[in-house]
């Protein structure tokens, strides 16, 4: 029976909750999907506070090697960065350990959500942000320290830069490479995909250096490797409708064109601040975080996490949406070429919306629902596979 190896961090606060709900539910529909033919293998990995616990470190070096030499996908639950422990974010430093420089986050409506837009069902777009570069990159020092000071009297010496020696100062470091193969994974997968469009989204009218570059290395990266199956916006013409249409939008218009027609855009690649503030407002469109898969993907590992913190006051109430943790699940099985399991996930989750019964955070979006607690509604998604 052909098995793939799945390691797992559970994660911190309702972490270990939604990790126990989703697991089974994969297994069914791995199960479901290929009549006993396939199935996962799960092997845990220590991170965060349980990993704290038990080895005193949060990121124990036997789970770095694990991910470094063993591992093709994880699963991961939310992580809560600790205070003091030489971390920014711990997330944040599994992606740039691992090179995770594609965050990709699908963003689709499930039927009988109620949703604060009209049409929320024409929101089916695949955000592609940046993981690595931009403010993420955490160059930054504190207003007054030596370190701001000296920078700042630097750029004023050298390049006659006036800045109020008491600011706080960031870097935001854009490469080309980095760009560049952000771009080239958005639009792989759109091809892959079929999809009609990607759309760069950038604040280059204003940081051209950066935002602006961005935008002008995805146009150059699309017309010198994909020049036969893209064209851009500008150039398209009617007998290019098979083609891939590349198209730019800067930033502020972006969140006013997801909200009024979304159905015009399919795929969004940008940088990592913009991709961090576009995909949880198309969330929100839609539901919440609660419905809303993530991955972080390089070239060597795929990690797949729920896109929502570890949310401590709920930790061990059973009250949590495990739906985010699953789809990303699905999204790991699609990324594996198992597409039909992943789409018995998505219409399980889809029948099981429907029939009403749901969790606190659904029910408060939905006329005559019953509220159930995690655990359940996580068997209730493996009851409605078909």
């Amino acid at each position: 029976m052909p098995s793939q190896t799945v390691y797992y961090i559970e994660g911190d606060g309702i972490g270990p909750e939604v990790s126990a709900a989703a697991r089974p539910v994969l297994d069914e529909a791995v199960r479901v999907a290929y009549s006993g033919d396939r199935e996962l293998e799960w092997r845990e990995l220590l991170a965060g506070e349980k990993a704290y616990s038990e080895t005193g470190a949060y990121l124990p070096e036997e789970t770095l090697n694990k991910l470094r030499h063993e591992a093709d996908v994880a699963l991961k639950g939310p992580l809560t960065t600790p205070v003091g422990a030489g971390f920014r974010s711990l997330n944040v430093a599994l992606r740039q350990i691992f090179d995770l420089y594609a965050c990709i986050r699908p963003v689709r409506y499930f039927q009988g959500i109620q949703t604060p837009v009209k049409r929320p069902e024409d929101v089916d777009i695949v955000v592609f942000r940046e993981n690595t570069e931009d403010v993420y990159a955490g160059i930054e020092w504190a207003a007054g320290s030596p370190e701001a000071r000296g920078l700042i009297e630097f750029m004023r010496e050298r390049y006659q830069t006036e800045v109020d020696p008491e600011s706080a100062i960031g870097i935001k470091p854009i490469t080309e490479a980095g760009s560049k193969r952000l771009v080239r994974r958005a639009i792989r997968f759109a091809l892959q995909q079929k999809r009609p469009s990607v759309t760069l989204m950038h604040k280059g009218n204003i940081m051209k250096f950066t935002e602006g570059a961005f935008c002008s290395w995805g146009f150059e990266l699309a017309r010198e490797e994909f020049g036969d199956s893209c064209v851009s916006e500008d150039k398209a013409r009617d007998k290019d409708e098979d083609r891939l249409l590349i198209k730019d939008r800067i930033a502020d218009n972006m969140f006013q064109q997801v909200l009024t027609r979304p159905s015009e855009y399919s795929v969004l690649a940008t940088t990592n601040l913009n991709g961090d503030y576009i995909s949880d407002a198309l969330a929100a469109q839609v539901g919440g975080l609660g419905l809303a898969p993530g991955a972080n993907v390089g070239d060597d590992l795929a990690v797949f996490e729920a896109t929502h913190g570890s949310v401590p006051k709920r930790a061990g109430t059973d009250s949590a949406n495990p739906s985010s943790l699953i789809l990303s699940g699905a999204l790991m099985l699609e990324h594996l070429g198992w597409h039909e399991a992943s789409t018995a996930i998505h219409r399980a989750l889809e029948r099981t919306i429907h029939k009403g019964r749901v969790t606190y955070d659904l029910a408060r979006l939905m006329d005559n629902s019953e509220t159930v607690g995690c655990r359940e509604f996580a068997e209730l998604i493996a009851e409605n596979m078909e």
